[in-house]
């Protein structure tokens, strides 16, 4: 049996990567449009890739020295598996990338030549395909070739079913959940530096855009006369392409890894004894993520080769979200009973009430929890609902309460999102034990690639507009692309909501084989929050997504605060530029973009990675499990408040613009106000919010790896503190 699912997972991969390379060519094959609309997404292209190979030279270093570290200290096999990890994440994030700069052009393209949103859509779906595909694709491939080549062919999994304390020169634990632990930290590690340092490039470009654009000069969103209006456009490709790309492949790798690491460690603390149990709790997250992923080529497909689409992209969207979470739910049903049928006496030790049905039933809590949280949030976020509404009202009487109004509502979304996930993990616990709580992890990932599909679709649609607009297409065109990326900022919200919610979920499960890593076998599995450390840790752990957002927020600001500078000088000292005699210096603008990225991007990202190992080989294990549930509460907040606030405002203001607000249009005050609310929830909302889920994931990664070394060598131990 464990041949055949393997195969099926094999397929699952060759058949997402095969579709999205057709999709890249059948994009790729259609036409660009006029000269000047080609020369304006060739800028764009080319400032795009400039930046991601820049920004892929650091990280090659950084990331080669924590390979050495990992080889050393860990394993070859763990260094390798990490090494294997950053070739996927990032190779899923440049693939998104280049089909974006090419999609977006050819969706302007369409809207002009047929003047039917309907067409103009599947051209912008087909393109954030390739995006959705190649993050699962990648991501399922990559865990696969884990598990053949280190867990089967070089024996691994065997030293786990032979209960082999495996260790390498330092008496260290070196075995296949340090592997696993590896691949899973090579994609967090690729993902944080695209997200930080896209979220940075793309914010800092668009409020120096309209800040100085739209409030000052009042001139059109993506006009041809702002100097950063190219910087923008390459911003929305490198922030919510390229880092969004790499942050749901790690999301994805890190709740399907987490129950095969937690199965691993179940069985070496003697949960259970079954080897063949063993083998099916580690295939079942693997297997489970490759029906769903055939699910979303279903979902994907339904939508694509559908005749005629409604004139409602919303609706559409979702039909694929659904097609393919249904699709996710129909197959794992007939996964679970095949799978565990036959295994009923391990189910009493794993907690398993509902039998072989309880790792579905787990997953499908987390595929009702995610499409719960995506329902809550576009309540919050959309500008059919009341709170945007709301925002936008409040515009009229000024930027300060438009600011107050978005911070109320995003603080008001958070409560019932985190009751949907307490509910989720209790319900997963109580119907599978600790292994519960991976799949529900797993689930809420399980159709990845539709929701990143649907993502990716937004900044195409916005690019399309940027194209349409500087090119000067006419107004029928802009109406298309504006009504698609409107749909988009939604969905991009949602899109984020998913990431918080499964990353808490798989921080949660990573959380407790990190406990199983340290503690003696036979010790009840308890972090003991009487413990001073412990509390003491969890105290730090909740200020730290403070500070990291802190720091996060300020380099949009310093890099922002030099563009706008320069905007500023290139229509002061540029004769011309505003009555459209003279081009503005685009290329200096995307520099100052890049280099404010590529700088400001280390330190919040280095800090991530070394505070978990700094503070566990100071003050130990306890300290640590205090510091990441700290942490993870926190993020939790912080990134579902950001997200929502942001995607608020951004609607709020585009709910103006479309009429929604009786006397209040373009240019007027209430817009004015509401260019300042979006301008305050651009970092928050497309570079706080999605880095802090990478945050949480790759401190608990890192955690795992290193716990066996600072459980054993740390300062407080030594002097006998603790």
């Amino acid at each position: 049996m464990s041949e055949l699912l393997l195969i099926v997972v094999a397929a699952a991969g060759v058949l997402a990567c095969g579709y999205a390379f057709f999709n890249y060519f059948s994009v790729k094959k259609l036409e660009e449009g006029t000269e000047e609309m080609q020369d304006i997404a060739g800028s764009i292209r080319t400032g795009a890739n400039a930046f991601i190979r820049y920004e892929l030279k650091i990280v090659a270093i950084i990331c080669a020295v924590i390979a050495v570290v990992l080889g050393v200290v860990i394993s070859w096999q763990t260094m390798l598996a990490f090494i294997l990890g950053n070739v996927m994440s990032a190779s899923a994030g440049y693939v998104g990338l280049k089909i974006a700069t090419y999609a977006n052009v050819r969706v302007a393209n369409r809207a002009r030549t047929t003047k039917d949103l309907r067409k103009t859509l599947k051209v912008a779906l087909k393109g954030g395909s390739v995006m959705g595909l190649c993050v699962a694709g990648f991501a399922l491939v990559g865990a696969l070739i884990v598990y053949l080549v280190f867990g089967m062919a070089l024996g691994q999994i065997d030293e786990v079913v032979a209960h082999e304390e495996v260790a390498n020169w330092m008496g260290l634990s070196s075995g296949f959940t340090m592997t696993l632990s590896g691949y899973a930290l090579g994609c967090s590690v690729i993902a944080l530096f695209n997200r930080v340092g896209g979220g940075i490039y793309t914010k800092a470009a668009d409020m120096g855009a309209d800040l100085v654009g739209k409030t000052e000069e009042h001139i059109p969103e993506d006009d041809p006369r702002n100097p950063a209006t190219i910087a923008d456009n390459v911003g929305d490709n490198v922030g919510d392409v390229a880092g969004l790309g790499s942050d749901l492949l790690e999301s994805y790798v890190g709740a399907m890894l987490s129950g095969v690491i937690l199965a691993c460690e179940q069985f070496l603390h003697n949960v259970y004894a079954s080897t063949e149990m063993l083998t099916r709790l580690m295939l079942f997250p693997i297997v489970f993520s490759a029906c769903g992923l055939i699910g979303c080529v279903g979902g994907l497909l339904f939508i694509l080769l559908k005749p005629k689409l409604s004139s409602e992209p919303h609706r559409e969207l979702n039909a694929a979200t659904w097609i393919s979470a249904g699709l996710a739910v129909a197959f794992g049903c007939i996964l679970s009973y095949f799978l565990f049928k036959d295994c009923a006496e391990n189910f009493e030790s794993l907690n398993f009430v509902a039998g072989a049905f309880s790792p579905w039933l787990a997953a499908v809590l987390g595929i009702a929890a995610g499409i719960a949280i995506g329902m809550i949030t576009e309540y919050y976020t959309s500008y059919d609902y009341k709170p945007t509404k709301k925002i936008a009202e409040a515009s009229k009487e000024g930027p300060a309460l438009t600011v107050t109004q978005g911070m109320a509502n995003g603080m008001i979304s958070c409560m019932i999102p985190v009751v949907i996930l307490a509910i989720a993990l209790f319900g997963s616990y109580a119907l599978a034990g600790f292994y519960g709580i991976s799949c529900v992890a797993m689930g809420m990932l399980s159709f990845v690639a539709a929701t990143v599909s649907v993502d990716t679709y937004g900044p195409i649609s916005d690019n399309a507009g940027g194209i349409a607009e500087m090119s000067g297409l006419d107004s029928g065109v802009r109406e298309i692309t504006d009504k698609l990326d409107s749909v988009g900022n939604t969905t991009a919200a949602i899109g984020k909501g998913f990431c918080i919610g499964s990353a808490a979920l798989a921080a949660t499960s990573l959380m407790i084989s990190y406990l199983y890593g340290y503690l003696p076998e036979g010790e009840e599995l308890i972090l003991n929050f009487v413990n001073p450390l412990t509390l003491c840790g969890a105290l730090v752990g909740a200020a730290l997504p403070f500070m990291f957002s802190g720091m996060l927020i300020e380099a949009v600001a310093k890099a922002a605060r030099k563009m706008v500078d320069e905007v500023r000088r290139q229509f002061r000292e540029i004769q011309g530029i505003l009555t459209g005699e003279a081009k503005p210096d685009y290329k200096k603008c995307i520099e100052i973009s890049s280099r404010g990225a590529l700088k400001e991007m280390r330190l919040p990202c280095i800090i991530s990675i070394l505070f978990p190992l700094v503070t566990g080989f100071i003050f130990g294990a306890e300290f640590v499990g205090g510091l990441l549930i700290g942490a993870t509460i926190s993020a939790i907040m912080l990134a579902l408040y950001t997200g929502n606030a942001g995607g608020a405002w951004d609607n709020g203001k585009k709910y103006i613009e479309s009429g929604g607000v009786e006397g209040c249009g373009k240019n007027s005050p209430a817009h004015d106000a509401a260019v300042v609310g979006d301008t305050v929830g651009d970092p928050l909302k497309d570079t706080v919010g999605p880095s802090l889920d990478i945050l949480i994931k790759i401190m608990s990664t890192i955690s795992l790896v290193a716990v066996a070394i600072f459980s054993e060598y740390n300062l407080f131990s030594a002097i006998g503190i603790g």
